[in-house]
């Protein structure tokens, strides 16, 4: 596919958390097709006490520009309930961001590239690392894959059982 790059974007709820996770998968198989979809991990609100959230990773190609995609992807949160009046750390029933747009570095019609929160947060360098391990970061030149080895904040992560469209997402670990 020429003309085409791979992005990378988290999605994450935590209100009705099943129901809006598969809403969005459902919107970017409509939008993208084949999907690269990661575990699905069950994770603590970060940055505001509130109701564990589901957190993935999905990969897709795409020729659209950066623009486009965060006008879509905000067009479909708010189709799913997500208010932009809350408060900046609150519950959501739909959050989508852009992680990365190919080897883009910098700020793009709005959107920092490649997005801080993969240094941050477990929650969105774990799933990244399940689907793009060898995949490098723009900035910091290390792998995702070594990036998570090495990362210890004490955020925990669980995978969950997770289906979408008859097929097995993530699977529960025990303890």
């Amino acid at each position: 596919m020429s003309g085409t790059v791979r992005v990378y974007l988290s999605i994450g709820s935590n209100v009705d958390r099943k129901r809006y996770v598969i809403a969005a998968l459902d919107a970017l198989h409509e939008w993208f097709g084949e999907q690269i979809i990661s575990p699905v991990y069950d994770s603590e609100a970060v940055g505001f006490e509130g109701s564990p959230f589901l957190n993935l990773v999905v990969g897709v190609d795409t020729a659209l520009p950066v623009a486009e995609l965060s006008r879509r992807f905000k067009q479909l949160e708010a189709d799913n309930g997500r208010r932009r009046d809350a408060p900046k750390f609150s519950a959501r029933t739909l959050d989508l961001d852009i992680l990365t747009y190919g080897d883009v570095v910098g700020r793009v019609d709005g959107v920092e590239l490649p997005r801080g929160e993969i240094l941050k947060n477990a929650f969105v360098l774990r799933p990244l690392a399940d689907i793009a391990p060898e995949a490098v970061h723009p900035v910091c030149g290390k792998s995702y894959g070594q990036l998570w080895r090495r990362y210890n904040t004490g955020q925990k992560l669980r995978p969950v059982d997770f289906s979408w469209q008859g097929r097995q997402i993530s699977r529960a670990v025990a303890d």
